[in-house]
């Protein structure tokens, strides 16, 4: 049985203390992300760090301030090796499907080591994200 997995991109609103991940970001943005992936019913939901790479939900860290959008490509291609290698090591590459609540940063360099990936808000800007996401969670 295949296993349904969350991906959501970091945020740069963050506590200013050490917190769970899940805690840690404060945008609408990834307010809403998470929301919509609880919806899903998945197997697992991660967050896709620009400094730890891909975290759990419980796990504690403390803030930080790195993205990939301020990252040279190599340096993002070292990251996505680094978090295929996560995420190979907890879950199936081939076989489970993988939803992506994450930016083509985040994406970009993952997508071709991934066989089953969805990303339900490709296109859209910032606003419309925030707006489709409200609906898809009030569906």
């Amino acid at each position: 049985m295949s296993k349904r997995i969350v991906l959501i991109s970091c945020v740069s609103q963050k506590l200013s203390h050490r917190a769970k991940a899940k805690n840690l970001y404060t945008s609408m943005l990834f307010k809403l992300n998470l929301k919509y992936a609880n919806t899903l019913e998945p197997d697992g939901i991660y967050i896709l760090s620009a400094k730890h790479g891909l975290l759990s939900l419980e796990q504690e860290i403390d803030p930080y301030e790195q993205t990939l959008n301020n990252m040279r490509t190599a340096e993002v291609k070292m990251w996505a090796n680094k978090v295929i290698n996560q995420i190979s090591a907890i879950v199936s590459l081939e076989e489970d499907e993988f939803i992506f609540l994450a930016g083509d940063k985040y994406r970009k360099y993952l997508l071709p080591q991934i066989k089953n990936a969805r990303i339900p808000l490709k296109g859209l800007r910032i606003g419309e994200q925030l707006h489709r996401l409200k609906e898809l969670i009030d569906e």
